[in-house]
């Protein structure tokens, strides 16, 4: 799945008899299940939500109870059990998106380079981005980024070994 299509959620399992799913998000843009917000699952099936609302409490997961337009019953609602769901990037400027990272050269802020982003770990304080020679740098440090580069400021030490 290339840039062109996000990773935003799973279908954990059907919920009750009408239809409706559980949706484990992994993502922070709540927008992915306003009513008419166009899902697709990796195999290109487009999924339209109808209605969401938070799912009760999961042990600190984000889960949300989802209905999708043509979604009939708990059969229909099974088919979907552990379908991957993705959608188009939303248009921020402001945001720093994982598939723009991933790749990107890290630098201090006198030019050195530090490594380059070959992942995005979620973190509760401040998702991490984890440098190709091991190293890891909470989010909270980027002071700028730009298409391919990303400049850190962490505090003294933070990157020794």
């Amino acid at each position: 799945m290339g840039p062109e299509r996000l990773e935003v959620g799973r279908i954990v399992r059907a919920h009750g008899l009408d239809g409706r799913v559980v949706v484990e998000l992994v993502t922070n843009r709540l927008e992915r299940l306003s009513p008419g917000a166009t899902l697709s699952t990796v195999d290109g099936r487009p999924l339209v939500v109808r209605a969401s609302g938070p799912a009760p409490a999961t042990g600190g997961r984000e889960r949300w109870l989802v209905c999708f337009d043509g979604v009939v019953g708990r059969e229909g609602a099974e088919e979907l059990r552990g379908a991957v769901l993705t959608a188009a990037p939303i248009a921020d400027p402001e945001a720093l998106w994982v598939h723009e990272l991933v790749g990107s050269a890290v630098r201090d802020p006198a030019g050195g380079l530090l490594g380059t982003v070959v992942a995005v770990e979620a973190n509760p304080a401040s998702d991490l981005l984890v440098l190709d020679g091991g190293g890891l740098v909470p989010l909270c440090f980027v002071v700028d980024h730009r298409p391919g580069e990303i400049t850190v400021d962490p505090p003294p030490g933070l990157l020794e070994t």
